[in-house]
C-alpha cells in the first residue's frame, strides 16, 4: 500500500484547541492514521502518515473549520509507516521558541515560493540563514548559507542577538524544514529592527518537492522528524 507522509502547520488563533483533540484523534485512529499533530491557541502543527484516502479524509476533516480552510500541507512517499502511532497533544506553542511575545499572527516576513529561491539564494546582498539546528544543518543545507549552530531553536534568538546586526544586514533569508521555524524566526527578527526578512515557504520539503534536481542548490539530505531519518531530492527516503 502506498503510504503518503504529510507534513502541515498554520498559525491562527485556536481558542477552543483543547477541544478538538479528541475528535481528531479519534478520526486518526479509525482512518489508521499515524503520526504526531500538536494543538495550541497559536495554531496547529503535525506530521501524518497513511494511505491517500486517509490522509485526504483527515485534512478535510481540519479543514472543515473555516479557521483552517486555508492549511496548507506537504507529501512525500515513504515504503513504510515511519510512525508507530498516532498522538494528538495540546501545547503552549506549536514551535518552541520560549518567548510569548513573538507571534507570527501579527506579524511575519515575506513568503518566497520555491521557484523564487535560487534567486534570492544568488542576491550577494542577501544574508542567508538556516534556522535549524547544528545537527539537521550539517546533514544537508543550501549553498551560502549561515549554520547559527544551535542545539535547540530557542537559542535562535541569542543567535540574531550576537550576530547579527539590523544596521548591516539589511536583507535576511531564513529556511528551515517545513516553514514554521521560520514563521516564528522572521516575527522576532522583525520585531528586532530588521527591515526586510523573507523566508522560503513551505521550506526545504516544498523546495525539494518542486524544484527540479538539476536546478537545485540544495546540498546533502534533509533530516526529517519521522522513522525515514533523512530525504533527498524529489521526496525520497533514506532510511
Amino acid at each position: 500500500m502506498k503510504i503518503i507522509v504529510a507534513a502541515l502547520y498554520k498559525f491562527v488563533r485556536l481558542p477552543d484547541f483543547a477541544e478538538k483533540q479528541y475528535p481528531l484523534l479519534s478520526l486518526c485512529r479509525e482512518q489508521g492514521v499515524k503520526g504526531t499533530i500538536l494543538l495550541a491557541l497559536e495554531g496547529i502543527n503535525g506530521t501524518i502518515a497513511g494511505s491517500p484516502d486517509s490522509i485526504n479524509s483527515v485534512l478535510c476533516f481540519l479543514r472543515s473549520d473555516p479557521r483552517l480552510a486555508d492549511l496548507e500541507h506537504k507529501e512525500s512517499d515513504a515504503d513504510f509507516s515511519p510512525f508507530n502511532r498516532m498522538k494528538v497533544r495540546l501545547k503552549k506553542e506549536i514551535v518552541t521558541i520560549g518567548l510569548p511575545e513573538v507571534d507570527p499572527n501579527q506579524q511575519v516576513g515575506v513568503y518566497v515560493s520555491p521557484k523564487d529561491w535560487n534567486a534570492l539564494l544568488s542576491d550577494p546582498e542577501v544574508t542567508i540563514v538556516d534556522t535549524r539546528n547544528d545537527f539537521e544543518v550539517n546533514m544537508g543545507t543550501f549553498k551560502r548559507s549561515q549554520n547559527p549552530q544551535t542545539h535547540s531553536f530557542s537559542e535562535f534568538p541569542d543567535y540574531v542577538r550576537n550576530n547579527l546586526d539590523s544596521n548591516k544586514h539589511k536583507k535576511v533569508a531564513l529556511f528551515c524544514t517545513g516553514g514554521i521555524r521560520c514563521e516564528k524566526a522572521s516575527s522576532f527578527m522583525l520585531s528586532q529592527g530588521f527591515e526586510e526578512v523573507y523566508h522560503l515557504k513551505g521550506g526545504i520539503l516544498k523546495y525539494l518537492e518542486e524544484v527540479p534536481e538539476s536546478e537545485s542548490l540544495w546540498e546533502g539530505e534533509c533530516f526529517v522528524f519521522d522513522g525515514r531519518i533523512a530525504i533527498h531530492q524529489q521526496g525520497r527516503s533514506e532510511e
